[in-house]
């Protein structure tokens, strides 16, 4: 729930776990953010013209609510667009789309061992998904099986990986680049004493 001094009826229509959030809720909420932006409207003005709490709007924004049909047909409306509309948006907007390396939405996991960049489209995942990976010394990325017929290529940027698929296990060092099932019990280990870079791209088929 939103937290104003004011409380209206949209504060408690909408989820606050981020990580509920499907690709496509998550690219309505980046597209509000690009609509108010390109309007040169602040997050006051949009409030003012959909009806929506201020906060409400900023937590949209950084998608750390799923607002409900009801609010995001509001906004939509705020723009002249339906709902279908301002989804459309999304995919026609501007060739060139920039995940910046500071946006925190994209940063899928960062612990002591290991930390993992979202490099692709968040409405993308399950048909492509593109990493960077971190690792430091003795970090390990430990998954189970993927959808039948999933499959992974890696690229070392730095240091000493190995890469274990089922039953097999090889060693890459920079630049060398290999492609597994990931259909099946798979890792991606620091087996150097330096921290490992390595580019992931995950296809399903």
């Amino acid at each position: 729930m939103a937290k104003s001094k004011t409380t209206t009826p949209d504060d408690d229509s909408a989820s606050q776990d981020p990580a509920v959030l499907d690709p496509v809720t998550q690219a309505l909420c980046e597209e509000v953010s690009r609509l108010r932006k390109k309007r040169g409207w602040s997050l006051a003005e949009l409030s003012a013209a959909c009806g929506v709490s201020r906060s409400m709007l900023n937590q949209i924004e950084h998608a750390k609510v799923n607002p409900t049909l009801a609010v995001a047909d509001r906004i939509a409306q705020a723009f002249n667009l339906s709902l279908g509309q301002m989804l459309n948006t999304f995919q026609a907007a501007a060739n060139i789309k920039v995940i910046r390396a500071d946006d925190q939405t994209y940063h899928y996991r960062s612990d002591q061992h290991c930390r993992i960049r979202t490099l692709s489209p968040l409405h993308l995942e399950k048909d492509v998904e593109f990493y960077e990976l971190v690792l430091r010394p003795a970090g390990v990325l430990n998954s189970s099986a993927h959808f039948q017929g999933t499959r992974e290529f890696l690229t070392v940027q730095r240091g000493n990986i190995r890469v274990t698929s089922g039953e097999e296990i090889t060693k890459l060092g920079p630049g060398d680049s290999a492609h597994y099932a990931a259909d099946i019990q798979h890792a991606i280990e620091n087996c150097g004493r330096s921290v490992a870079t390595a580019f992931l791209v995950v296809i399903y088929e």
